[in-house]
């Protein structure tokens, strides 16, 4: 039976893992509190990849009064050296005598080795409580760590028939200011954000978190035919982060020199008639410590995307609006010949984001 008290106080490190969410990649956000006597004396969260993690920072905080108390963290402590030296390490010293654990770490440098440390050093250990508010909040790191690629985030907004912009190109807005909101959020989570050559063409974005307190993620352009402009507001922000135009290795080399004027960086990958398996992309994502992606579309990479079978869950935005048949629809070909072979959405999340309504879910394909 969850004891109550358990639950109280690791919905509070829950609380604190997400303040690191999009800041802590390569590594998980995670959330750490210490309580004695039925008290919290000291909290923290990891802030940034390379810094102190959760439970170390609220060790520090709480100093010598630890010894005794327990220890909420909302993922299995780590028992290696990384960047940082092993958290069991800093547990054992402190002198804690029970750990709490909301779920597991699959990293196989982890994997069960930081709560059979513990145990066998004298440690209560009790895991699993609040498993799915702890999991969800490092579910992103957890999938990248096993799939070796990025947590992807498919991100569509679109009318009631399913249009996302009108028969001239129009789209801004089809979804209003709370949906747009809703935008900047996931952008200020994730650590990057894709977008297709055609979006870039007919909309010209920035790409930026446009929300207080927030930051911007990695902008992704994926351009095989390199059509996008060196004048391209994206390609010319004032920002930390940088951006990244994905192009084919048949594009000529001056051309990609002329984007690298902008202080962007171009990946060439092999391709052929300006397409590239975005399998190879993601795992080069990855490979840069990239745990994140939210697919902003349009159209064709969404489709991609799709086809290829990397989206792990979508955000669908319908506005009260309807644009009829000449309008741009909502995904390119999937190239489907059987009904039973449609990816299918597992809608779990149905809100009202002012007149529209955001669906969410996780993606299931039919294989």
């Amino acid at each position: 039976m969850l004891d109550q008290r358990d639950a109280e106080f690791m919905r509070r490190a829950v609380e604190l893992a997400r303040r690191g969410l999009g800041r802590t990649s390569p590594n998980p956000p995670v959330g750490a509190l210490v309580v004695k006597n039925g008290r919290p004396i000291a909290e923290g969260w990891h802030r940034r990849a390379g810094g102190p993690h959760a439970e170390v920072v609220a060790l520090d905080r709480a100093g010598g009064r630890a010894r005794g108390a327990t220890l909420y963290v909302t993922l299995e402590p780590c028992a290696h050296f990384g960047r940082t030296p092993p958290c069991v390490a800093a547990i054992r010293a402190a002198g804690i005598a029970r750990v709490v654990v909301g779920i597991g770490d699959p990293n196989p440098l982890v994997r069960g080795r930081g709560l059979r440390t513990l145990r066998r050093a004298g440690v209560e250990v009790t895991s699993g409580v609040l498993r799915h508010e702890a999991g969800a909040v490092s579910a992103w790191f957890r999938h990248a760590v096993v799939a070796h690629r990025p947590y992807v985030v498919l991100k569509l907004a679109a009318s009631l028939d399913g249009r996302i912009a009108t028969a001239s190109g129009e789209s801004r807005w089809v979804s209003g200011p709370a949906a747009r909101r809703f935008v900047h959020d996931l952008r200020d989570r994730v650590d990057a954000v894709m977008v297709g050559a055609g979006t870039v063409l007919a909309d010209d974005p920035e790409l930026t978190c446009r929300r207080a307190g927030g930051r911007d993620p990695l902008r992704v352009i994926v351009d095989g035919r390199l059509r996008i402009s060196p004048r391209a507001r994206v390609l010319r922000q004032r920002s930390e982060a940088p951006t990244l135009v994905v192009t084919t290795t048949a594009v000529p080399r001056a051309r990609r020199a002329a984007i690298e004027r902008t202080g962007s960086e171009v990946l060439a990958l092999p391709g052929r008639r300006g397409r590239f398996a975005l399998t190879r992309l993601f795992e080069a994502l990855w490979e840069r410590g990239v745990v994140s992606v939210l697919v902003e579309g349009g159209a064709d990479l969404a489709a991609a995307a799709l086809r290829e079978e990397v989206v792990d869950r979508f955000a669908l935005i319908l506005a009260p609006k309807l644009i009829g048949g000449d309008g741009k629809a909502l995904l390119g070909s999937l190239g489907l010949r059987e009904l039973a072979k449609a990816p299918e959405f597992a809608g779990d999340h149905l809100v009202r984001l002012g007149p529209d309504l955001l669906w969410e879910g996780a993606v299931q394909y039919r294989r």
